[in-house]
């Protein structure tokens, strides 16, 4: 079943809900559920993986000192219903009044606060805008996207007007992770 629905869907299929994607097997793939279709996305690569674990660690690393909620590493989240979409970002941040009465064996409802994804050589720069135009949409308030390969990074608070931040600038936690910051050039070292 998961295959038919992995790569493509024809006339006789029909859209799945968050609940039956949530019980599909593990076929060693990463998924994302878009608008009731289930997506399938590359493994991704060592050099993604040494990126999002230090930024990762740098963020765990803050918000053991400043406890303002948690970080989570590909955590689901429904972002809409009726078709569901539940994507799950590289990196999360969900603050801490936010997490007040979450059932953390199911979807979290809603965005993250900060939803932050980093892109490999098979990501399409059309995928990665409906990525954050979903995450933005269902009340994200910051969206980063890291580019390893350019060594840089896009920080969105709005879709159509990210802000480029390369390699000798700082990277901000703006209102949402505040006093945050770290160089861009360290999420690369």
């Amino acid at each position: 079943m998961l295959a038919a629905y992995a790569y493509g869907m024809d006339a006789t299929d029909r859209l799945i809900e968050a609940w039956e994607y949530a019980a599909l097997p593990d076929d060693g793939h990463r998924h994302s559920l878009v608008g009731g279709c289930v997506v399938a996305e590359p493994v991704p690569s060592h050099r993604h993986d040494r990126v999002r674990r230090r930024l990762e660690r740098l963020i765990e690393d803050f918000l053991a000192e400043h406890e303002l909620g948690e970080c989570f590493g590909e955590a689901g989240y429904l972002l809409a219903e009726r078709p569901d979409t539940v994507r799950g970002p590289d990196i999360s941040f969900i603050s801490q009044s936010r997490l007040e009465g979450f059932n953390d064996a199911k979807f979290f409802r809603g965005s993250p606060d900060l939803a932050i994804e980093i892109l490999s050589p098979s990501n399409r720069a059309g995928e990665i805008h409906g990525k954050i135009a979903d995450y933005l949409a269902a009340g994200a308030r910051l969206c980063w996207v890291v580019d390893p390969e350019r060594r840089r990074v896009s920080v969105y608070s709005k879709l159509l007007f990210p802000i480029h931040l390369a390699w000798d600038d700082v990277l901000e936690g703006a209102d949402v992770l505040p006093g945050f910051s770290v160089r861009v050039a360290a999420l690369f070292d």
